[in-house]
This record gives structure tokens, C-alpha cells and sequence, in this order.
């Protein structure tokens, strides 16, 4: 115990004292009215909370969030449901699979969507290059310019990237009890019939878990949007990261950036205590 303390008790105290200050100065300037610069604050209460909840734009992004999360929920425990049995199970070309869903989820973020954006540009992007090449010019899009195609990618970009849920059922079928699913290859049921009506119910749990956490993830999915669309064209890709970005970087009023920040932070809090109590729940004796 003491030497914990003396290795890890800096670090703690650090990153305590950051988070904190942190947390401290965002709630102090969201009742602001001041610049970037932090001087000459004027206090103006709710007002920033009131203006912000009012603004349709904040409302839009953060409804993006959820849409672009709901969009990896469904792809995670479908597809990626799909794809963990398949590497359990011992599929050919397992090595195809982690190169094309798991090697990008563990790759920089940021990395991943400037190679999107670069592959979707609408001259010389290698998505219309290639249908150029194949005779399907007609099909070449202008990807990230037009709204409705934007947002299209960007909810690709967030069900490709769902190497982590893999990961998460991948893990747990390891420790799956194959009694059970010897029986019912005994009985006759076949692949799909073990997948979708033994194996699923059975990662209930695991289930849960991808579900919270990816929706966690979209709150900070900040490196997808900004580095492919910048939030564009004309907002229609926003979420709450690069609104307060785009607000903080404008130097106008970073009080009200701040304010939106917390509300961010504060539904952050309430996704994380409900993660708590389901694993507190699942952890109870039965």
C-alpha cells in the first residue's frame, strides 16, 4: 500500500487537481459574458444556459450524437455481433476481418477520417476514381459538399468503426459455456438458429455494455467529425464537439462555449452512472 502511494499518489493527485480546476473553471465562465482572452467578464447568470437551449443548432448537434450513436449501436450488435461469432467460430480469412474492422478501431481516430476524407473528394478522391475508372462516372458525388451525403458518411464512418464492441463480444464469447451450445447442435439447430437464439440472449450483459459505451464514445467522437466534414456543409454534420469548438475558437463569447460544455459534461455524467448501476445490477448475486 505504501508503495502505491508513493508511485501512483503524484499521478493521482495531478490529474485530480486538473480535472477539477478544469471542471471549476467551466462552471465559473458559463456565467459569463467574456472573450478569449478571459478579461473583462461581465456575470449574466442562466442567460448563457438560456440562450444555448434555445439555439437550434446545439439542439441539432447534439441530436446528431445520438443518431450517429444509435446508427454504431445497431451496427455493433449486428454486424459486429455477427463478425465476433464468425471469428470465434474460427472463419476463414480471420486476418481480413481484424485488418478491416479491428486494426482501425486501435489506429488514431483522426487518422482514420482524414483517409476518409481524403478518399471522398470529389476531383480526385479515390471513391470517384474508381467509379470513373469502371464506367460509373455518373455515380461520382460531390461526398462532403452536399448535406444529405455528408451526414450519410459520416453515420458509415461511425458503424465502421466498431472494432471496440468486437473486442467486447469477442472477449466475452471466450468464456461462453459450449455445453449448452453442443446440446443444441445435438438437438439439430443449426448456425443461425445457435447464433440468434442461444448465443445472442446470452450476451445480454455484453449487450448492455457495447450499448452504453458506444454511446460515451459519440460524445467524444470529435476526431471523426472534425477531421472529415468540420461539422459541414452548413452544420448538417455537427455534434456537440465541434459546436463548442467552432464557439470557443470564435472568441465571441466563451461563456456561452462553456456553458454548452457542461450540459455536455453533465449528460456525459448521467450515461456514465447508468453504465454503473447496470454493472452493479449484473454484479448481484441472482
Amino acid at each position: 500500500m505504501a508503495g502505491f502511494t508513493i508511485f501512483f499518489g503524484p499521478l493521482i493527485a495531478f490529474y485530480a487537481v486538473f480535472y477539477f480546476f478544469s471542471a471549476a473553471f467551466l462552471i465559473r465562465t458559463s456565467f459569463q459574458d467574456v472573450s478569449l482572452s478571459l478579461r473583462n467578464a461581465v456575470q449574466v447568470g442562466w442567460e448563457n444556459y438560456r440562450l444555448l437551449l434555445d439555439d437550434p443548432r446545439f439542439i441539432d448537434a447534439l441530436r446528431n450524437n445520438f443518431v450517429f450513436a444509435g446508427a454504431s449501436i445497431g451496427a455493433a450488435v449486428t454486424i459486429g455481433f455477427f463478425i465476433a461469432v464468425a471469428l470465434w467460430a474460427g472463419v476463414r480469412g480471420r486476418s481480413m476481418f481484424y485488418a478491416a474492422f479491428l486494426l482501425p478501431s486501435l489506429m488514431p481516430i483522426a487518422l482514420v477520417a482524414s483517409v476518409f476524407r481524403t478518399m471522398l473528394e470529389a476531383r480526385h478522391g479515390a471513391v470517384n476514381e474508381l467509379l470513373r475508372d469502371v464506367g460509373l462516372g455518373s455515380f461520382a458525388q460531390r461526398w462532403l459538399v452536399n448535406p444529405d451525403l455528408a451526414y450519410g458518411v459520416i453515420i458509415i464512418m461511425f458503424v465502421y468503426l466498431i472494432g471496440l464492441p468486437i473486442l467486447y463480444y469477442t472477449a466475452n464469447l471466450a468464456v461462453i459455456n459450449t455445453s449448452l451450445l453442443e446440446s443444441a447442435v445435438l438437438d439439430g439447430a443449426r448456425p443461425l438458429r445457435l447464433m440468434y437464439g442461444i448465443i445472442f440472449p446470452i450476451m445480454k450483459s455484453t449487450h448492455k455494455t457495447v450499448t452504453i459505451s458506444t454511446v460515451l464514445i459519440s460524445f467524444r467522437a470529435f476526431d471523426i467529425v472534425f477531421f472529415s466534414t468540420r461539422g459541414g456543409p452548413a452544420g448538417r454534420t455537427e455534434i456537440t464537439g465541434t459546436y463548442v469548438y467552432n464557439f470557443t475558437t470564435s472568441g465571441t463569447n466563451v461563456g456561452f462555449a462553456s456553458a454548452a460544455a457542461v450540459v455536455v459534461l453533465l449528460i456525459s455524467l448521467l450515461v456514465s452512472a447508468i453504465q454503473l448501476r447496470i454493472y452493479r445490477h449484473e454484479g448481484r448475486p441472482r
